[in-house]
């Protein structure tokens, strides 16, 4: 099977995980475009908001960021005389938790994605114009130069590589996820596994992987159960019961989950953390623009500025991700194999 994006992987894999619970929530689709995905209108200059709109998906913070001259005089020519940074989200139709979505608003776009174009426009000394599209329209927006970079969890591929050029900000990671008062805990061997049962969504990469772990265990005469569910209710309702001991899934639908129970009977955790390229490479999410455009390097610059600064550890935490956190940002570092993107 081929390796999806893990944004492919959340809207597919999360169908009978927790995409579904985005419905139960109120959280609608996204649509249109929009200059600011958060309160920052009022803020002082030099504050962008994060975490804001988010109907409790996300914890609203101010964080302080200025233009880095000594990074914006890096930026092309085209987009510097412009001043402004289009930023491209394949959030359409139904928006994906925590990382795009339409607000609590009804019609502002935010979540984690478009956050953190924000974060690096504002050091970049640009003004944010963010574009929502579908998934297919995000790239041909890139092609054309309608956008010019997207920031909408997309997944650094070496087939990507032909067409785009890469600025790394954040891992791709699967994750599992049990009830709080579990002792359990995957602590990156499969052999934790042995005598447990896992949900997990059919013709996912995660599935695929779970599969393999139970291949393997069998060999050494062990072995786990996979269990599968209809919708992200019977996930939970299994879980809730005890029926399974954890579910396999994308790690920020995971963390959107964990976020939205936390102060319910049927709070849950995580409970550890794979890399959705597989054992072999940690996947990296990364902003994309188009090659040859010269933005690659500038946007890592900025993110490594937030990065050291202390933003991005904070943008992490409002959207309770700071288990994607990378050490530093990465330009065209090695993806995805041509065999799996």
């Amino acid at each position: 099977m081929r390796i999806r994006s893990l944004r492919s992987r959340l809207l597919r894999g999360l169908t009978t995980g927790t995409a579904v619970a985005t419905l139960a929530t109120g959280i609608t689709a996204c649509g249109g475009n929009s200059d600011a995905a958060g309160r920052s209108d009022g803020k002082p200059s030099g504050t962008v908001a994060v975490g804001a709109l988010s109907n409790g998906a996300g914890k609203e913070t101010d964080l302080k960021v200025s233009e880095v001259k000594s990074i914006s005089a890096k930026l092309p020519e085209p987009i510097a005389k412009k001043g402004k940074l289009v930023i491209g989200v394949g959030a359409l139709p139904a928006g994906f938790p925590p990382l795009a979505f339409v607000g609590d608003d009804q019609k502002t776009l935010t979540g984690a994605e478009p956050d953190f174009g924000r974060l690096v426009a504002a050091v970049l000394g640009l003004k944010p114009e963010l574009k929502n599209s579908t998934w297919e329209n995000l790239f041909v927006g890139i092609d054309s130069g309608r956008v010019d970079a997207a920031f909408s969890n997309v997944t650094d591929t070496e087939e990507r590589k032909k067409k785009y050029e890469f600025a790394t900000y954040r891992q791709d990671n699967l994750g599992f996820e049990v009830p709080k008062k579990s002792t359990w805990n995957f602590e990156g061997d499969y052999h934790n596994l042995a005598g447990r049962t896992f949900s997990v969504s059919r013709g996912t990469n995660q599935e695929k992987i779970l599969l393999e772990w139970k291949a393997k265990l069998k060999k050494e005469g062990k072995d786990l159960t996979v269990k599968y569910y209809p919708d992200a209710n019977s996930v939970y309702l299994a879980l809730n019961s005890g029926k399974i001991d954890a579910h396999f899934g994308p790690n920020p639908g995971i963390a959107y989950h964990i976020t939205r129970t936390a102060k319910t009977p049927n709070a849950t955790r995580s409970a550890g953390k794979f890399s959705g390229a597989g054992a072999k490479l940690q996947g990296l999410i990364a902003a994309t623009s188009k090659k040859g455009s010269g933005l690659a390097e500038p946007v890592s610059e900025a993110i490594n500025y937030l990065i050291e600064h202390g933003q991005y550890a904070k943008w992490l935490a409002a959207w309770n991700l700071s288990n994607e956190a990378v050490e530093t940002s990465q330009v065209n570092p090695p993806g995805l194999p041509l065999e799996n993107s």
